[in-house]
C-alpha cells in the first residue's frame, strides 16, 4: 500500500467507501478517551447557554411572540429536536468523525454539497463565538460601570477572545473542566430561582397549554403595547438550543463514542427542553397578570428575570443570576470556539482547506493550529464592528449588531444545515443500508426534522426585519450564507476534476479504533 493511501472500509457495490484513519501514525489525530459522557455534555449544553437562552431569549418570546404561551413554544421545539435526534443518533452511530454534520450530509447527499455545507458550518460556528464576545462584552461593561470602572466594550471582547484562545490550546479536558464549572453554576442558580418562582407564585397553567405555542396575542384596544407573532417566539425557542447539536464533534475524543455520543445528543436535547419549559415558566409568578408580564419584556427586557428575582427570590439571587449571565456568555463563546477548530481541524485534515489546519498538538492531541486560526477570525470580527459601528454605545454595537445579528447569520446556517441533514440521514439509509432501514429512526423521523426545521427557516426570513433588530444589513446575512455555500460547492467541483484524491477522502475519513 503506498503512503498516500489510507485503508479502505467498504467499497461493495452500493456501499459508500470510507478511510480509517486509525492505524495511520503521518494522519494527525485528537486525543482519544479524553472524556467521557460528562465531559461531551459539558462541551455541547455550554454552547445553548442555558442562563443566555432564558433571560436574553424568553423576555422576547414573551414581549414579542407567544406572550405567557412561551414555555409551550419551548415544548414545541423540544418535541421537534428530540425527533431531528432520532435519526441523528442513528447516523453518530454509523460514523465516528470530527466532521459532524459536513461528514454526515457527504455520506446522504453526496460530497459537493458536503464540502459546501462543511464551510457553511464553519462560519456559523465562527461568527457565534463573535456573537457571544459581543453579549459577554455588554453585560461586562455594565458590571464594570456599576463599580466606576469604565472599559470600552471592544477591549472587553477582544480580552474574551484572547483567554478562550490561551485556554483551548491544551488539553480538551481543560476546557471540560472549566465548562463543566460554568455550566453547573448556571444551572444551579435557575433552579433555586425557579424554585422560589413556584413555591410563592401563582401558577398560570395556560402557559403550558400546547395551543399557545401557535397563537400569538395582541392589544389593539390597549394600544400601548405591540402584537406579538407566533413566528418571532418559536425562532427563538429553537435558537436556544443551538450548540446540543455538536456532540458528533467530539466522538473522536470520547471514550465510547458509538455510545456516549447518542447518550448526549438525547440527555442535552430532552434535558435542557424539560429545563427551558419550567424556567421560562418560572418568571410569570413574578407579574400580577399575562398583560402585565407583556408589559415588563417589552419595556425592559433587562430586568423580565431580576425584578422576580428581587420580589420573591431576593436580592442575592438576582446579584448571582447578573455576574453568571457574563460569565456564561464567555463559556458558551468557549464552547463554539471548540466547536469550530474542530471543524477548521476535519477540512483541513481532509484537504479541503489548509493542511496546516489539520495539524494537532504533538503533547496536547488539540487542534492548536485551527484553535488560534478561529481567534484571529473573532478577533477580525469584533475590530470590524469596532471601527464601522463606534465604540461607544454598548447597547447597540457590542449587544444589538455584535452578539445579536452575527447569532442570526450563524443560526440561518446551522437551522438550514439540520434539515438538509435529516433528508441526508434518510437518503444515506435508504441507499446504503436498506437491511438497518427503520420505520422511525430513519425514515418518518427525519422526514419530520427536515419539515418542521424547514418551516422555523422560513420564520426566520419571514420575521427578518425585526429579528435584525432594524439594521438593514440583515437582510444580507441569507444571501452571505448562501454564497458561502455556493462557493464551497464550487471548490468540491474543482476538486473532483482537478484533485480527486482529495475529493474522494471528503467526508469520509473516519477513526474505526476507538
Amino acid at each position: 500500500m503506498a503512503k498516500s493511501e489510507l485503508p479502505r472500509v467498504g467499497g461493495l457495490e452500493g456501499m459508500e467507501e470510507t478511510f480509517d484513519v486509525s492505524q495511520r501514525e503521518e494522519v494527525p489525530k485528537l486525543r482519544k478517551h479524553a472524556v467521557g459522557l460528562g465531559g461531551v455534555l459539558f462541551l455541547t449544553v455550554t454552547g445553548s447557554a442555558p442562563i443566555s437562552a432564558m433571560l436574553f431569549n424568553t423576555p422576547i418570546m414573551v414581549g414579542f411572540g407567544q406572550g405567557a404561551g412561551a414555555p409551550a413554544a419551548f415544548i414545541f421545539a423540544a418535541v421537534v429536536l428530540v425527533v431531528f435526534s432520532v435519526g441523528y443518533v442513528a447516523m453518530a452511530r454509523k460514523k465516528t468523525s470530527a466532521g459532524g454534520f459536513y461528514s454526515y450530509i457527504s455520506h446522504g447527499l453526496g460530497r459537493e454539497l458536503g464540502i459546501g455545507t462543511g464551510y457553511g458550518a464553519v462560519v456559523a460556528y465562527s461568527v457565534f463565538e463573535a456573537s457571544l464576545a459581543g453579549g459577554f462584552a455588554y453585560f461586562a461593561n455594565l458590571k464594570f460601570a456599576a463599580y466606576g470602572i469604565h472599559i470600552g466594550w471592544p477591549w472587553l471582547a477582544l480580552g474574551m477572545v484572547v483567554l478562550i484562545s490561551l485556554l483551548t490550546f491544551f488539553d480538551v479536558r481543560l476546557s471540560s473542566t472549566l465548562l463543566a464549572i460554568g455550566l453547573l453554576s448556571e444551572i444551579a442558580i435557575l433552579i433555586i430561582f425557579d424554585i422560589f418562582m413556584f413555591a410563592k407564585g401563582h401558577v398560570p397553567w395556560s402557559a403550558i397549554d400546547p395551543v399557545k405555542a401557535f397563537s400569538s396575542f395582541s392589544f389593539h384596544s390597549s394600544g400601548k403595547l405591540l402584537a406579538g407573532s407566533v413566528g418571532i417566539g418559536l425562532f427563538f425557542a429553537f435558537w436556544s438550543w443551538v450548540g446540543f447539536e455538536m456532540a458528533p464533534n467530539y466522538a473522536e475524543e470520547s471514550k465510547d463514542p458509538k455510545r456516549i455520543v447518542p447518550r448526549a445528543l438525547y440527555i442535552s436535547v430532552i434535558g435542557l427542553g424539560v429545563f427551558y419549559t419550567l424556567t421560562s415558566w418560572a418568571p410569570l409568578f413574578g407579574y400580577s397578570s399575562t398583560h402585565a408580564a407583556i408589559a415588563a419584556a417589552q419595556s425592559n427586557a433587562a430586568n423580565f428575570y431580576l425584578n422576580p428575582a428581587r420580589t420573591l427570590a431576593g436580592g442575592w439571587v438576582a446579584s448571582i443570576m447578573s455576574f453568571l449571565i457574563i460569565t456564561g456568555s464567555f463559556a458558551c463563546g468557549m464552547a463554539f470556539h471548540n466547536t469550530t477548530a474542530r471543524y477548521m481541524y476535519s477540512l483541513g485534515r481532509e484537504g479541503l482547506l489548509p493542511k496546516a489546519l489539520g495539524r494537532t498538538h504533538p503533547k496536547f492531541k488539540s487542534p492548536h493550529i485551527a484553535s488560534v486560526v478561529q481567534s484571529v477570525i473573532a478577533v477580525v470580527i469584533i475590530v470590524l464592528f469596532a471601527v464601522f459601528t463606534g465604540t461607544n454605545d454598548p447597547n447597540s454595537q457590542a449587544y444589538l449588531q455584535l452578539y445579536g445579528l452575527m447569532a442570526i447569520m450563524g443560526v440561518i446556517i446551522i437551522l438550514s444545515v439540520q434539515a438538509l441533514v435529516s433528508l441526508a440521514i434518510l437518503l444515506y439509509f435508504e441507499r446504503q443500508h436498506r437491511d438497518e432501514v427503520h420505520w422511525w429512526k430513519t425514515r418518518l423521523a427525519p422526514i419530520l426534522a427536515l419539515v418542521s426545521q424547514a418551516y422555523v427557516v422560513y420564520l426566520l426570513f419571514d420575521n427578518i426585519t425585526f429579528l435584525g433588530s432594524g439594521y438593514g444589513y440583515a437582510k444580507w446575512f441569507g444571501p452571505i450564507d448562501l454564497a458561502v455555500v455556493l462557493i464551497g460547492v464550487g471548490v468540491a467541483f474543482y476538486f473532483k476534476k482537478n484533485r480527486p484524491d482529495k475529493f474522494d477522502q471528503a467526508g469520509r475519513l473516519i477513526n474505526e479504533g476507538l
